[in-house]
């Protein structure tokens, strides 16, 4: 079987509720959670680019704060393109700015592109796709559709996620699939009673806590394990496979994306904080420093 490229991380990195967990509770005023998080992961998506428009100095800040030669970074494409569906070309040139300072400096893996569930096939969202796709031409581009009428009808020219989220309605399954040698994986969580709450609140204001709680699940030992499993069905078709845990609360994805890694890569121990250890002990059995 051929190995192709692992790259493992989360969904955010700036989390309050990883203190203690993942991050070490005392800490000096140049600690860098960036630089700590990159240590463990190799890859990164970064959410706050979905919600505002950052100043590059802040992207040029986070190249600096690396301490893993091969970390990539995934840009999440801000709302304004894929839910409101309002913007220009001062928009288009904020995002392209910051995608090639990572570009230029070797740090991107590439643009995710996140249509909410009601983004069904039909012909008017895949003649707004394609104006996306066209748009950014020049960066690897991952697409992420959960309306199940995307199936099978993806175009082979961008890489449309793999994604596992509660299967609710005409929610789009989990299936690794490769596009031009690459193969993007998302894991929401599966707080089905969670997710439903939400999609019945989404015109309500809502706090970032009940925002947060439908990603608030920890996949057992047995669903990373499937996820192993359909993930090396397409090992040889894959030259890259990229795999984010977007399951945030209370540091699930930080334990969940340690387990797969240690799956992917051949069940290799693992590198492992003493805290993240004591908070889930169930990752001692595949911790380097357990004997």
């Amino acid at each position: 079987m051929n190995q192709p490229k692992i790259y493992v991380g989360t969904a955010g990195w700036s989390y309050e509720d990883w203190v203690k967990i993942f991050y070490p509770f005392s800490q000096s005023r140049e600690f860098s959670w960036l630089k700590y998080y990159s240590r463990y992961f190799n890859t990164v998506e970064v959410n706050s680019t979905y919600y505002t428009y950052l100043a590059p100095k802040i992207i040029e800040g986070w190249i600096r704060q690396i301490d893993n030669s091969d970390f990539l970074f995934t840009m999440k494409l801000h709302l304004d393109f894929t839910h409101r569906k309002v913007f220009g070309d001062n928009e288009i040139r904020l995002v392209r700015a910051n995608l090639d300072i990572l570009k230029e400096s070797e740090r991107l893996a590439g643009i995710l592109i996140q249509f909410p569930y009601s983004f069904n096939f039909c012909e008017p969202n895949v003649s707004y796709l394609k104006n996306l796709i066209d748009m950014f031409d020049g960066y690897e581009k991952f697409i992420e559709v959960r309306h199940k009428s995307w199936e099978n009808k993806t175009p082979k020219t961008v890489t449309f996620c793999s994604i596992d989220l509660p299967q609710i309605g005409e929610a789009i399954e989990f299936t690794p699939r490769v596009s031009n040698h690459v193969c993007y994986a998302r894991f929401h969580g599966r707080n089905i009673d969670a997710w439903r709450k939400s999609l019945t609140s989404v015109h309500k204001t809502q706090t970032y806590e009940e925002q947060s709680e439908r990603y608030n699940y920890l996949y057992s030992v047995g669903e990373i394990m499937e996820f192993d499993r359909k993930i090396k069905e397409i090992y040889d078709k894959a030259k890259k496979i990229y795999v984010i845990m977007n399951n945030h609360p209370k540091g699930n994805a930080i334990v969940n994306a340690v387990e797969l890694m240690h799956f992917l890569n051949q069940r290799k121990k693992m590198q492992i904080p003493d805290n993240l250890k004591n908070s889930f002990p169930r990752l001692k059995t595949i911790s380097k420093n357990e004997k």
